[in-house]
C-alpha cells in the first residue's frame, strides 16, 4: 500500500511539471522570449538588397598630367538628392606615398573603397623587407592600384552590386627594381569596371563641360602653375553650369620628388556680373523678375 501510494505521488508531481513546462512555452509565458516573435522572424529571411542608385554623390573630378608629375582636382560638396547638404566632403584621397584616388559618384562607397586601398597599403608596408619609410619598394605604384581597382569594380558588378563610383588614380609608375619611375601615371576606372589611360581626365558632369576645355587648353610639356589655373578655371566653370557643383575646391598633386600633397579646401572666385543677369527682363521697367 505504501508503494501504491508513493508511484501515485510520482506520477502526481511529473502530471505537474508537464503541465508547467507547457505553459510555460506558450506564447505569453515565462519564456516566451525563447519563441521569435512572428513581427521580427520575418525580417530574418528578408532578401538582401542591393544599391539600385546613388544617394550621397560628388561630382566631377578632374586630372591633368603636367611637366613633373600629375594633379587632380575636386570640389567639396556631397549632394543629398538634389540638396546640397555636406559642403566639406574630401573626394582626394592619398593611398600612400605615390598614388592619388579622386571619385565621383556615391560617397559611401567611396569610403569603402578608401578603406580596401589603405587596408591593402598597410598589409604592405608591415610586410615589407625594410622598416624604413624613405623605402617605398615594396608600396604599390599607381597603375597597380589602377588595376587592382579595375578587378574590384568589375567583380563587384558581376554580382548586380556595382560601386557608384567612377575613380582616377594618379601617381607614378615604378621600374622593374621596384623603385619609382619618371613615367607619371593618369587612369579612370567607372563602376562596371571600364578602365583606361589618357593625359587628361574628368567624371560626371565635368566630362562633357570641362573636357573639351582640357583637350583646347592642355599641352604636355605644360607647368605645375599652368596645369593648376587650367584646373581652377574649369571647375569655376562647372560651378557656373552645374548644379551639383560647389566653389570650395581641393587641388592635390603627386611629383616623384615630393611624393603626394593634398591642399586644404579653399573658395574660387566667381564672376557674377554678366550682362544678362541684371538686364529688365522683357525691357518693360520691373525690377529683373519675370
Amino acid at each position: 500500500q505504501f508503494s501504491t501510494i508513493t508511484n501515485l505521488h510520482h506520477h502526481h508531481l511529473l502530471l505537474t511539471i508537464i503541465i508547467i513546462m507547457s505553459l510555460s512555452l506558450q506564447s505569453g509565458g515565462t519564456s516566451s522570449r525563447a519563441l521569435p516573435h512572428p513581427s521580427t522572424s520575418s525580417g530574418l529571411t528578408a532578401p538582401a538588397e542591393a544599391t539600385t542608385r546613388p544617394i550621397t554623390t560628388g561630382t566631377s573630378v578632374l586630372g591633368v598630367k603636367y611637366n613633373g608629375g600629375v594633379m587632380l582636382a575636386a570640389d567639396t560638396l556631397c549632394s543629398y538628392g538634389s540638396l546640397a547638404k555636406y559642403k566639406n566632403a574630401r573626394r582626394l584621397l592619398p593611398i600612400n606615398s605615390r598614388t592619388l584616388v579622386g571619385a565621383s559618384g556615391e560617397y559611401s562607397d567611396l569610403q569603402s573603397i578608401s578603406d580596401l586601398l589603405r587596408r591593402n597599403a598597410l598589409e604592405d608596408r608591415c610586410t615589407a623587407d625594410s622598416l624604413y619609410e624613405e623605402e617605398t619598394e615594396s608600396e604599390e605604384c599607381a597603375k597597380e592600384v589602377w588595376s587592382y581597382l579595375r578587378a574590384v569594380m568589375y567583380n563587384r558588378r558581376n554580382k548586380m552590386n556595382p560601386l557608384w563610383n567612377d575613380v582616377v588614380v594618379a601617381g607614378f609608375k615604378q621600374d622593374a627594381d621596384g623603385t619609382t619611375s619618371d613615367e607619371p601615371f593618369l587612369g579612370i576606372v567607372d563602376k562596371i569596371g571600364t578602365a583606361y589611360e589618357d593625359d587628361i581626365l574628368a567624371t560626371g558632369f565635368g566630362s562633357y563641360l570641362a573636357l573639351p576645355l582640357l583637350r583646347e587648353k592642355y599641352s604636355a610639356n605644360m607647368e605645375e602653375g599652368e596645369a593648376r589655373a587650367l584646373l581652377e578655371d574649369c571647375l569655376r566653370i562647372l560651378f557656373y553650369r552645374d548644379c551639383r557643383a560647389l566653389n570650395r575646391v581641393q587641388i592635390a598633386k603627386v611629383t616623384k620628388e615630393s611624393g603626394v600633397l593634398v591642399s586644404e579646401p579653399y573658395e574660387l572666385d566667381t564672376h557674377w556680373e554678366f550682362k544678362g543677369f541684371i538686364t529688365n527682363k522683357g525691357e518693360m521697367g520691373t525690377d529683373g523678375g519675370w
